[in-house]
């Protein structure tokens, strides 16, 4: 082989080489930039769901902004409910002990009434004993009152 054969071949492959390197180079640039282009896609669908999603988020807070006033408001009408069960319960628990009373009223009433026809003789049964006495067609309702004179 001559020199000038050596030579050759030696600028053959460097030029292969450099040939190589070169389309290797604008391969990357391409691949690179299609890289970048589809990243630039993604980005640009990224930003159109972020501001869907915070349209969901600002709907969501707003809900559950709506739930916490229900919420407080059901407490609040819980507190008045208990609130009128324990004026109920007082109330009835006065109104039992006016009925007692007045139950007694009627009974040492009919005790001096020389016109009574109430007997202490006679049981009392459960069913006249829980009725309010006085009422209307009860024990001590219109009665005949001799007349004087």
């Amino acid at each position: 082989m001559t020199t000038s054969t050596i030579l050759l071949i030696v600028v053959v492959a460097v030029a292969a080489l450099l040939l190589i390197a070169a389309i290797a180079w604008v391969a990357r640039n391409k691949r690179n930039q299609h890289c970048r282009v589809e990243a630039g896609k993604m980005r640009d669908r990224a930003e159109e769901q972020s501001h869907k999603v915070g349209q969901c988020e600002a709907l969501a807070e707003e809900t559950a902004a709506k739930a916490r006033a229900a919420q407080a408001e059901a407490d609040a009408k819980a507190a008045h409910a208990k609130g009128l069960q324990h004026q109920a319960h007082t109330r009835r628990s006065d109104a039992a002990a006016a009925r007692d009373e007045v139950n007694q009223e009627f009974k040492r009433a009919d005790k001096i009434d020389p016109d009574s026809q109430a007997n202490d003789t006679l049981p009392e049964d459960s069913e006249t004993s829980d009725r309010p006495r006085g009422a209307v067609g009860g024990e001590h309702g219109q009665r005949a009152m001799p007349r004087s004179g």
